[in-house]
């Protein structure tokens, strides 16, 4: 969860120019490979129950950037019952959650030779996204922030994959358990990346002449979807860029949806620069470049429309709070009534056709 000071920098880098990446496309095309094998974690959706046992109070402590890994283990059962031990790293990361969460966010790290036969087999460093706080308030965020990843999976492939976690967080200095609440784990970026057929570009400052204008108008329509306004792609903040081994352009890929108008989280603030005052206030931030792609991206989402409801009627959708999610489907209401005339959504595109 980026700091407000973060999110100032991150919509600077997006109006200056920063070493351009069109360079770095331009390069030779590496040789085609077979797409990887989808990590067990991630093939089914149903809610994983899972123990996961470290220094709590260690953790708690780690807020400095450098924290360094503590040993721990996940503990789950297969589907006969029997308990599955799996070793592995965890440590704490981030900006603003790392400073004012009561739990702060992990990042986890995992070997393969300890997780051969495990569903967390090929998982390397994937993001753990838990509640800042115990209580069923913030708990509710993390569902809600959940449902957004399985809305951008249902609209497009170039988005993380992401499991549901019921985690009982036990302290292996006392043996008791600290608190039991949902979590997910998304996907790793590089294996998002090599999914696709791609490699992670680490540089900023893409232009929409880098970016793939198809899945850019994609993914700034999902932003426009969700109400969320804390990203740049061109600057790397929240969002990542896949460059195709093929060089037909850069995919934009969004991640980190807390700050957005459909969980509209207590503590999330919008950019003073922007002609917006709350969260659930929508902000079209496209290029405007992309001005040939958006019919095909609108006749998209209008196309997923049930399905994306649904979502919200499922299992998962039912360990919601029930009012939040006539909240969220009415939010979703506006967002179709406006892009029943796009021109009234791209007017605040951003640079020239």
């Amino acid at each position: 969860m980026p700091s407000h000071r973060h999110a100032l920098a991150a919509l600077l880098a997006l109006c200056t120019a920063a070493t351009p990446v069109r360079t770095v496309r331009a390069q030779a095309a590496a040789p085609e490979q077979s797409a990887p094998a989808t990590p067990k974690l991630f093939t089914s959706d149903a809610p994983l129950a899972l123990t996961l046992t470290t220094n709590i109070k260690q953790l708690r402590g780690d807020r400095s950037e450098g924290a360094p890994y503590h040993a721990a283990t996940i503990t789950y059962a297969d589907k006969d019952g029997k308990p599955i031990v799996v070793p592995f790293k965890v440590k704490t990361h981030g900006i603003w959650r790392l400073k004012h969460c009561e739990f702060p966010p992990l990042r986890l790290s995992f070997s393969n030779k300890n997780t051969k036969h495990t569903l967390f087999h090929e998982l390397d460093r994937p993001k753990f996204v838990n509640a800042c706080r115990n209580s069923d308030t913030y708990e509710q965020y993390v569902l809600q922030e959940f449902q957004l990843y399985r809305v951008y999976q249902l609209i497009t492939p170039a988005s993380h994959r992401a499991r549901l976690l019921r985690v009982s967080y036990a302290d292996s200095a006392s043996g008791k358990i600290d608190a039991t609440r949902y979590a997910f784990v998304i996907e790793d970026p590089d294996q998002l990346a090599a999914r696709l057929g791609g490699t992670m570009v680490k540089t900023k400052g893409a232009t929409a002449a880098d970016i793939d204008g198809a899945q850019g108008a994609i993914a700034f329509l999902f932003q426009y979807l969700i109400g969320n306004t804390d990203f740049s792609f061109n600057g790397l903040h929240n969002g990542e860029l896949v460059m195709k081994t093929d060089g037909s352009g850069l995919v934009p890929i969004a991640y980190d949806f807390d700050f957005s108008g459909a969980v509209n989280a207590s503590y999330a603030t919008v950019d003073p620069r922007l002609p917006i005052k709350r969260v659930r206030d929508r902000l079209f931030r496209g290029y405007c470049a992309f001005e040939a792609d958006y019919p095909a991206a609108f006749a998209l989402f209008q196309a997923k429309k049930a399905a994306i409801y649904a979502l919200y009627r499922d299992e998962i959708g039912k360990l919601m709070d029930q009012g939040v999610v006539k909240e969220t489907l009415g939010y979703y209401d506006d967002f179709y009534e406006t892009i029943k005339d796009p021109h009234d959504v791209v007017r605040t595109c951003q640079g020239p056709r």
